[in-house]
């Protein structure tokens, strides 16, 4: 009897810890940065989003399960050479260091990240999504009518530049209780790749050539957030089997309306 009440409790806490993961988002509006103020806004359903990134303590674990997503079993179409390449071999296969399990997976393409993230029933959220959700401060849903706000999260980004990621969590909170939107890594979106297209329908197959030039911050929602730029630049630049020294991922799922 005590065997099965010590073992049911341990359910309870492993479940209450993935339920506190989890941030409740609920719905809202968001105005790509490439539209004008007179565009259409996009609406955001509720989701929950996970509250940090995924850390290679959590990504060890899933490889340990799913095999074939593991550093030297990954076939070249879903991800590049350097994939987990900052994990050491043991005798049998690849691990992080002691001192990296807390801080965010990094080198793993989009293919790996949305695996991992179907494994735990979950998605890689879209750009709509992670962008609606950092645009809030620690007090406002939109922290851009704070003034300083959008320096503030620039200068994150030039200090983030200069290291290797520190460990997962250790900032403040945004509004919606969300650690690391900013100056930690760089995130993977589901959808990362609609950057290249003019339009908010996925169905809008004619590339923007004009994002890409000086000129493409004309007529722009709010031509001074420069990290909302460059986070387009970014992505734009991307391809699913990237694998980066910055670039992580955190995970989403839907949520009740």
């Amino acid at each position: 009897m005590l065997r099965f009440s010590l073992v049911l409790l341990l359910l309870v806490h492993n479940y209450t810890w993935a339920e506190d993961n989890m941030a409740n988002i609920a719905a809202g509006e968001y105005r790509p940065l490439y539209l004008s103020v007179d565009s259409p806004i996009v609406n955001v359903s509720s989701f929950r989003l996970d509250k940090r990134p995924v850390t290679n303590r959590e990504f060890q674990d899933f490889v340990s399960q799913q095999t074939k997503w593991q550093r030297d079993a990954v076939p070249s179409l879903f991800a590049e050479q350097s994939y987990l390449s900052h994990w050491k071999k043991n005798v049998q296969q690849y691990n992080p260091n002691d001192s990296d399990l807390n801080r965010p997976v990094i080198y793993v393409s989009w293919y790996a990240a949305q695996a991992y993230c179907q494994a735990h029933k979950k998605r890689l959220p879209t750009v709509a999504e992670w962008e609606y959700v950092a645009q809030a401060s620690s007090t406002q849903k939109d922290g851009g009518q704070e003034k300083g706000y959008n320096q503030k999260i620039l200068d994150w980004y030039a200090k983030a530049s200069k290291q290797s990621p520190g460990e997962v969590g250790q900032d403040a909170p945004n509004y919606w209780g969300i650690h690391n939107m900013h100056g930690l890594i760089w995130e993977w979106t589901e959808d990362f790749n609609s950057n290249l297209i003019s339009g908010e329908s996925r169905g809008d197959s004619s590339v923007n050539k004009e994002l890409y030039c000086a000129s493409g911050s004309s007529g722009a929602v709010n031509p001074s957030d420069y990290a909302a730029f460059m986070r387009y630049g970014f992505r734009s630049s991307l391809n699913a089997k990237f694998t980066l020294a910055s670039l992580g991922f955190r995970c989403a799922q839907d949520g009740n309306e």
